[in-house]
């Protein structure tokens, strides 16, 4: 393992051993990561260790765009965790700490891929990690981390940011850092919902490298990946972190320029998300039914109740499954949908219904909110929406990386609408 400080080689067994580099003039934090006791195939990677900076970058500004107003901001992403499809995080985290960046009188400005400079460069915050029940809290700021070790690295400012996926708390990572760094939030991400491995990225289909990257611990740790043998890699390495350091960690990745990035992520997927938001809680005002309005852009799948709900945390993963037995039009009949950390198959009366890439959501039967998981109670009335998945994931290259196939089920992808249409 080439561990570098301030690009000099040092070899040491903690961190007293550590001399400061004097970059940016902020303060060492590696303790926690060196008694990780990583494995030893991490040796094969060139990591980098650099250290926290107190170094802001101007904000670059690449034309008009639409400052979003706070209730957009919490309805935009309502609309992402249901999108997420029981992954992306902690709901009602992510709106603490979007809520936390929006309070210091920061805005977030929502802005086409076209709208900035193509030379301009973005970087991708986010979190990963396996997803857990409500209430156990995060530490919000390993994303901005994150994100600062990738920019310090790089040498230069981003002019924007991306979020890597939909969901309640992984888009509020790039939402929060967007807003504390003053930067243009863009009308895309790298998925059109979120799934559970890195290489599950359009980035990925296209040829981005994910390397360098940016990654910073709850512990305080700040590690800068220079280089690395492909997404699946980085996977395993992000992955083993994670687990090591509670469960969670912030990573920023894929950092490309606005001319790169065109073509090679899905646009306009945070203005479908805000429409969808707005949508529930529209209906709730209204007192119409939130699951209708939901699933007005989309298909009712399934309605009932939680009959049987079974989950266990492996390998940096939460695997589980759901079924449910139906109630009213789906009276008799029963639903069950398999997880890791998001929803991938779900089978109608024992035949396979829905698969990844196409989105199964599930919602509150009452107030049409998210259900995250693994926090779907015994019991619990809730109803299955559906959405076909962006049409980038429907060619053979994204079912390569997002069908059914590559989390082990040996059925053929049929779109959502060719079975319930």
């Amino acid at each position: 393992m080439d561990l570098r400080i301030g690009g000099m080689p040092h070899f040491f067994k903690n961190s007293s051993n550590v001399e400061r580099s004097g970059l940016g003039g902020g303060s060492l934090c590696v303790g926690a990561f060196l008694c990780l006791r990583l494995p030893l195939w991490w040796i094969r990677d060139k990591i980098l260790l650099i250290v926290k900076s107190d170094r802001g970058f101007p904000p670059e500004n690449g034309g008009e765009m639409r400052e979003l107003t706070e209730r957009e901001v919490e309805d935009l992403l309502v609309g992402c965790a249901i999108l997420g499809t029981g992954g992306g995080g902690d709901l009602e985290e992510g709106l603490k700490l979007v809520r936390g960046a929006l309070g210091a009188g920061r805005g977030v400005r929502l802005a086409a891929l076209g709208e900035l400079d193509p030379g301009s460069w973005i970087g991708s915050p986010y979190y990963c990690g396996a997803v857990s029940p409500q209430g156990e809290g995060i530490e919000g700021r390993v994303a901005l981390w994150a994100f600062e070790v990738l920019e310090e690295f790089l040498g230069r400012p981003f002019a924007g940011v991306i979020a890597a996926e939909l969901g309640g708390l992984a888009t509020a990572g790039a939402i929060a850092v967007a807003a504390e760094k003053g930067l243009p939030l863009l009308d895309a991400d790298a998925l059109g919902r979120a799934a559970p491995e890195l290489q599950c990225s359009y980035f990925y289909v296209k040829g981005i490298p994910i390397a360098p990257m940016g990654l910073a611990t709850p512990q305080g740790d700040l590690i800068l990946i220079r280089e690395i043998q492909g997404d699946a890699r980085a996977e395993e390495v992000v992955r083993t972190l994670a687990t090591r350091s509670g469960g969670m960690v912030g990573v920023c990745d894929h950092p490309a320029q606005v001319e790169r990035l065109q073509g090679s992520c899905i646009e306009g997927t945070l203005s479908r998300a805000l429409q969808v938001g707005m949508a529930r809680r529209q209906a709730v005002a209204r007192g119409d039914d939130p699951t209708q309005a939901v699933a007005a852009a989309g298909f009712l799948l399934f309605t009932g109740k939680v009959e049987k709900h079974s989950f266990r945390v492996e390998g940096g993963f939460t695997l589980g499954e759901i079924v449910l037995a139906g109630e009213g039009d789906f009276s008799g009949r029963s639903y069950k949908i398999h997880y890791k950390n998001e929803h991938l198959i779900s089978w109608l009366d024992g035949e396979v219904d829905v698969t990844v890439p196409d989105l199964i959501c599930v919602l509150d039967r009452e107030t049409g909110m998210p259900i995250t998981n693994p926090n779907c109670q015994e019991g619990q009335r809730v109803a299955v929406v559906g959405f076909p998945a962006p049409k980038e994931w429907r060619t053979p290259e994204g079912l390569r990386v997002l069908g059914p196939a590559f989390f082990g089920y040996e059925v053929e992808y049929v779109p959502l609408e060719g079975r319930r249409g």
